[in-house]
Formats: C-alpha cells, structure tokens, sequence
C-alpha cells in the first residue's frame, strides 16, 4: 500500500481560478485532499469550476477552515512553502526532501501554501515543522499557486505508486532461427539485385548487415514485420 497523498492547505487564497488551477495541478499527480483557510472570495467560489478543468472531485472534497491550526490538526508533520528568509531556525528542505520524507515516514503530510501575493504569514510559518522551498532564478522568483502545488505534488507523485505506468507486458526475444532466416531473405534479396559490390568486401559487408539485424533485440513479432516489407518490396506491386 503507498504512502497516503500530502494534504494541501491554501492559506487565504485570493482567487477561484487559482484555486481551480491548483486543483487541477494537484489531481494530474492523485493528490486529491484540499483544505481552503480563510478564501478571500468565500467558498464555493464559481470560478474555481472552470479553471479546474475538470478536477471537480478535489473542489467538492474540499474544506474550508478559520486557522491554520484548525486546518493541520490532524496532521503529523506540517510544511510551510516560502521562499523568503526568516527570522526562524527551522529545518529548510527541497521538494524532493519533503517527498522523501512524506513516503518514508507514512504519517499524515500537509504542505501550506500562503495567498497569492502575500505568501505565509511568519506566525503561520512557524507553525510548520519544516519550510520547504524550490530552488528557483533568484531574478525572478515568481511561480504561481499552482505552479507551487505542481511541485510538491509531482515530487511526491514520484515516489508512490501512482508513479508506475501502466505495465505493458514485453514481448520475448525472437528465436535465433527467425533472425537467421530474416537475415537470410535479405541477403537474397542483395544478391540478386546485386548490391555486394565489390565482390572482395561481399564478407565484410555482410557481417556488417548481419550485426545491425542482430543487436536490436528484435521480437518474433518484429522479425515477422520486417519479412513482410523484404517480400513486398521484392516481389511485384500489388493490384488495387
């Protein structure tokens, strides 16, 4: 069973479409637990639907809070997203630190995200057990919400089993027997046309042929492929 999804606290968000966008963001990696302090436009805000793009499942899910407190209660281990210094002596972590940490640990996560202008307030950072922040061009450091939540979400995506693509069964190495025989229908198919020129490099080129149709790992399937186009092109043009 993988690690339970960080929880995304907004902190005073400002817009519906920001919130919208960072619950598509979060819903793109199957983190699905949005928790709302203090929206600015109130909630349920219908601007939020649209610029969600289909994520309605996190905006009806969602909870709106009065404090951050109230809001992380239930959560072990508490976050704060920020990229301004302080005048806190916390633990500063990366996004890939703070997915480590979430899988690992296997305690309830939330990661704060501040308004969108604003960011955290110091007393709500200081409520966190750590601050994480992206390494990002000192020149213009300007991500958005949802940009932000992408982050976190996609680091923690990588490490839990939402991260496996669909297996996709791999096909056998074709027999030897099947590569002998491809390369063989090549090979008179050059002959014939009279491709080993000069007669004294004939060897040496096919041994070249011989190692490009060998170290591809072809399937049976493949092999069969490839046949098929040797014959076609070989044999005469088809009626239509």
């Amino acid at each position: 069973m993988g690690a339970e999804p960080p929880v995304i606290v907004l902190v005073r968000p400002q817009l519906g479409q920001n919130i919208g966008k960072a619950a598509r963001a979060m819903l793109n990696f199957g983190v699905t637990e949005m928790r709302l302090v203090r929206p600015r436009d109130g909630w349920p805000n219908p601007d939020a639907g649209p610029a969600a793009s289909g994520a309605d499942v996190v905006l009806q899910r969602a909870q709106v809070f009065d404090t951050v407190q109230e809001a992380v209660a239930d959560c072990s281990m508490v976050y704060a997203t920020t990229v301004r210094r302080r005048d806190l002596v916390m633990p500063v972590l990366t996004p890939e630190q703070v997915a480590e940490n979430a899988t690992a640990a296997g305690q309830r996560t939330a990661i704060l995200f501040g308004a969108e202008r604003s960011g955290l307030e110091t007393e709500e950072v200081a409520l966190a057990n750590a601050i994480v922040t992206v390494p990002i061009n000192p020149d213009f450091a300007s991500l958005n919400l949802a940009q932000a939540v992408i982050l976190l979400a996609y680091e923690w995506s990588k490490r839990s089993e939402l991260a496996v693509p669909p297996a996709r069964e791999l096909e056998l190495p074709a027999p030897h027997a099947e590569i002998e025989g491809m390369i063989a229908q090549l090979d008179e198919a050059l002959v014939e046309k009279g491709y080993f020129h000069p007669p004294s490099r004939m060897q040496a080129t096919r041994n070249t042929i011989r190692t490009i149709f060998t170290k591809t790992g072809w399937s049976s399937r493949e092999v069969k492929a490839v046949r098929g186009i040797f014959r076609a092109l070989m044999g005469p043009p088809r009626r239509r």
